[in-house]
């Protein structure tokens, strides 16, 4: 990946509050695209790496940086399904496994988000909920760029072979893979909660 031409403030340097109707704009018309409906093109090498710069700057208690990046697209990728395939035909719920496969198998670039938790005073859940911040950020770095994006785990998330093949630990999870590329249709708007029923003013 070439350098990235995004400016982030250096260590120690001021990074000023300032608010940004475009953006909350941008969030209010956010929605995830199909994983099924996307196609090339995906963001090149410069893109990527300004999209993992972005996502590296979700909340991390205690700077630990407690999770990785594992990059799937290209031929790799296609070696990747095809061994997970292997691997699906061998569970019992073969069938199901394999049709599962396309949600991967679409999209021209994959980023799995790995958590990997860092021994001390950080309790691990919150390093755990840090990497799901990384995956949030990076859609929504990736949709900003103009590129649909869509976060989702499946069994091979967590089937054991299927997380031996793509190379973690064994205090590693896999906090989500981000698939990313262009959409070929708009995605439509889904039913959202109803903030009234889930939100209590606290009173002692």
């Amino acid at each position: 990946m070439t350098a990235s031409p995004l400016e982030s403030p250096a260590f120690g340097e001021a990074a000023p509050i300032r608010p940004s109707p475009s953006a909350l704009d941008f969030l209010a018309h956010r929605r995830s695209a199909s994983a099924l409906s996307l196609r090339a093109p995906a963001p090149d090498g410069r893109q990527l790496r300004d999209l993992l710069t972005l996502a590296a700057r979700t909340p991390d208690h205690g700077k630990l940086a407690p999770w990785r990046f594992i990059v799937l697209s290209g031929d790799a990728k296609g070696e990747f399904v095809a061994a997970l395939e292997t691997i699906a035909q061998g569970r019992p719920d073969a069938a199901k496994a394999l049709a599962k496969l396309g949600k991967i198998r679409t999209p021209p670039l994959t980023v799995a988000v790995i958590s990997r938790p860092v021994a001390g005073d950080i309790p691990e859940w919150e390093q755990r909920l840090s990497a799901g911040g990384v995956c949030t950020m990076l859609i929504i770095a990736a949709q900003a760029m103009g590129f649909g994006a869509n976060w989702i785990t499946d069994w091979y998330a967590y089937d054991p072979k299927a997380t031996t093949l793509l190379g973690l630990a064994d205090d590693e999870l896999v906090a989500g893979f981000v698939h990313i590329g262009t959409a070929a249709e708009d995605p439509l708007e889904r039913v959202r909660p109803d903030i009234e029923a889930i939100t209590r003013i606290w009173a002692p």
